[in-house]
């Protein structure tokens, strides 16, 4: 590791591949690569939204590549990956970003639900995470994994069970591939973002009421919503030379939501108290 300088943040010729790429987290997360000299594949579902990501990276002088990628087909995922290598001749970094739910109590929710969550949700990471491996692991440069899981994987969320135990499995199997991709100097983190502005949830945010707004300034020490740059910027972090001795970590980007685990901060005084509404 050579002495920490400004050259340390840069992802220079490195190449990403982001699932879910071209909205929200995923938007912010290929965008941030760029930003710090990455090219990215941007592999969604979403060909208009994907191609104006890929079309905004390469504004900013960098390689970019759409690729129209299901992620509930891991034959889909894999010929992404295998045409990403193929394009750049290299795989870096990796932002299993794909996923999302719906809320619906547990006793309500059908097998084919369940398996739709778990499809989405976790059978993708692990293709994922297999094919690109396998990618890194010929090229034997090392490489970058990193897993978008959610808060819900840090504590329980009724109406979200399924959901939430498939972000668990992935909190899980990133502590188990950041021990057995070691050797191959591939390190592997997740990230567990709460609550942030995306576009799918920024009306629900911009018609919150008072009364949510407060409840979010009680709970969330930070008192504001993340942003999706802010996931961009500490995938950048984990994906660049400046956490070279990080690996297998489960970072929460939540504004101090988990820390806060039911101390509420009182809208009278300004003091933390414990389960005050």
């Amino acid at each position: 590791m050579p002495p920490v300088n400004e050259q340390n943040i840069r992802l220079d010729g490195k190449v990403a591949v982001v699932t879910a790429g071209a909205n929200g987290i995923g938007e912010g997360a290929a965008m941030s690569i760029a930003r710090f000299g990455g090219n990215v594949v941007v592999a969604d579902n979403d060909a208009e939204n994907g191609e104006r990501v890929a079309a905004a990276i390469r504004a900013l002088g960098r390689e970019a590549l759409y690729i129209p990628t299901d992620v509930t087909h891991t034959e889909q995922i894999e010929a992404m990956i295998e045409k990403a290598a193929a394009h750049f001749g290299r795989l870096d970094i990796l932002v299993n970003n794909a996923g999302g739910s719906r809320r619906i109590r547990f006793m309500d929710q059908s097998e084919r639900s369940w398996r739709r969550h778990i499809d989405l949700n976790f059978i993708s990471l692990l293709a994922a995470t297999q094919a690109a491996a396998k990618v890194m692991i010929s090229a034997g440069n090392g490489g970058t994994i990193i897993n978008v899981a959610s808060s819900e994987a840090l504590r329980a969320a009724p109406g979200y069970a399924v959901y939430a135990a498939c972000k668990a499995g992935m909190v899980s199997f990133t502590r188990s591939m950041s021990l057995e991709l070691s050797d191959h100097g591939i390190r592997v983190h997740a990230l567990a973002p709460d609550m942030i502005e995306t576009p799918g949830l920024k009306p629900y945010f911009d018609n919150a009421s008072e009364e949510m707004n407060a409840a979010r300034d009680r709970y969330i020490p930070l008192k504001r919503l993340g942003s999706i740059d802010e996931i961009g910027s500490v995938v950048v972090f984990l994906a660049s030379s400046m956490s070279s001795y990080l690996n297998g970590l489960t970072i929460p980007v939540d504004g101090g939501a988990l820390a806060s685990s039911g101390w509420t901060r009182s809208p009278a005084d300004g003091n933390w108290n414990l389960y005050h509404g």
